[in-house]
Order: C-alpha cells, then sequence, then structure tokens
C-alpha cells in the first residue's frame, strides 16, 4: 500500500462514519508531515447547515491544530471531487496537495465542471491526484443511495 492509499483509507473510514449517521458518506483528512491533523466526514443533516461538508471540517480541524490558516505544507485526501465551496476552501488554506477517489460528474470543481484549483488566475494553484481508490469511494456513496431509495 502507498502513501495516497494509506491516507485514502483513512478518509474511506471517515466516510462510512457518514453512512452510519445516514449522511452522504464523503469523508476527508488532512495530512502534514505525515501525520494526520485534520478529519471530517459530512454533517449536513445532522447539524442542519450547508457548509458541513468533509472537507470543511477536516480543514477547519488543521487549521486549529497547526495553529494557522495556511496549510501550505499540507494534503489533503478526500473520497469524493470536492464541490465549488470545498474547492474554494481548499485554494484559500493553501493546501499543497489534494487527492480524491471518485469524480462527480454532476457538482465537481477540480476537473469534472470547473477545474478551480489549476486555474492561474488565483494566487494558488494545487497539485491534483484523482482515481485513487475510486471503485471503494464510488460503491459505498451507490450502496448509500440504492438504499436511501
Amino acid at each position: 500500500m502507498n502513501f495516497d492509499q494509506k491516507y485514502m483509507q483513512m478518509a474511506l473510514a471517515e466516510a462510512r462514519k457518514a453512512y452510519q449517521r445516514a449522511e452522504v458518506p464523503i469523508g476527508a483528512v488532512v495530512v502534514c508531515d505525515d501525520r494526520v491533523v485534520g478529519r471530517g466526514f459530512n454533517l449536513r443533516e445532522q447539524t442542519q447547515d450547508p457548509t458541513s461538508h468533509a472537507e470543511i471540517i477536516a480543514l477547519k480541524e488543521a487549521a486549529k491544530e497547526q495553529a494557522s490558516w495556511r496549510l501550505e505544507d499540507c494534503q489533503l485526501y478526500v473520497t469524493l471531487e470536492p464541490c465549488p465551496m470545498c474547492a474554494g476552501a481548499i485554494l484559500q488554506s493553501r493546501i499543497k496537495r489534494l487527492v480524491y477517489a471518485a469524480a462527480d460528474p454532476k457538482a465537481g470543481a477540480v476537473k469534472s465542471l470547473y477545474q478551480l484549483l489549476g486555474d492561474d488566475r488565483f494566487n494558488h494553484q494545487v497539485e491534483v491526484v484523482s482515481g485513487v481508490m475510486e471503485a471503494e469511494a464510488a460503491q459505498l456513496l451507490k450502496d448509500f443511495f440504492r438504499e436511501l431509495r
């Protein structure tokens, strides 16, 4: 198992926590210097807060842990391609590298609908790796929505 798979497994574990709470199963972890400094999973239904996405929760925890909003030496692992809100938060936090599992053709703002993290008009760009453990993440989402219907 390589570095990216190790941390994506942790993000998938976070996604399973969301699944158990009847939340869309998306999980995220922030890693700095080979150490997890932030974790999150979707909590929109529980909190009734539209910003309670896995990435936002993980980034907030990481910023608190690092005592800085600048997460320049950190990587974010997330099970689904980030939406525009989360892509914006990734840019604002200066995350160095994003690794995500499954593409989101309906709301993805990294490669699917928009390419916000690579847009050179912003003052920060993010290295992006996609498709890490994609099948596992996609299956978790399919299972969740199948049960929901």
